[in-house]
């Protein structure tokens, strides 16, 4: 089964920039959709950027759009999440995980992590203001 681990968080001050990495554990072969969600102390689970690896359409919530941008590397089975132009509201542990096959070709959801699955342990990321 598809195995995700991400890294790459870390502590920077606001306005720095930081790449984070999902990687997968295999080369799935067919369509699939990753999700970066984020969740800060007390709060819920929510969608920041989503991408389907195989058309390479890249979807983003509100709060980031402009300062984040996802991709994929398939050689190298890892999908990024490029943050720049960070915010003190970005602090959060951030994860990586994918969208059930049951979801393809519904609207992408940020607020439905339940249309996800194969959570990895996550990467925290905190901003000093």
């Amino acid at each position: 089964e598809l195995q995700l681990v991400e890294s790459g968080g870390g502590s920077v001050k606001a306005g720095g920039s930081l790449r984070l990495s999902c990687a997968l554990s295999e080369d799935t072969g067919r369509r699939l959709t990753i999700g970066w969600f984020r969740q800060a102390p007390g709060e819920g689970r929510w969608g920041v950027a989503a991408i389907d690896i195989t058309s390479g359409s890249t979807y983003y919530a509100d709060s980031v759009k402009g300062r984040f941008t996802i991709s994929h590397d398939n050689s190298k089975n890892t999908v990024y999440l490029q943050m720049d132009s960070l915010k003190a509201e970005d602090t959060a542990m951030y994860n990586c995980a994918r969208r059930a096959d049951y979801y393809r070709g519904y609207k992408i959801d940020f607020t439905a992590p339940y249309e996800y699955y194969g959570w990895g342990k996550g990467t925290q990321v905190t901003v000093s203001s």
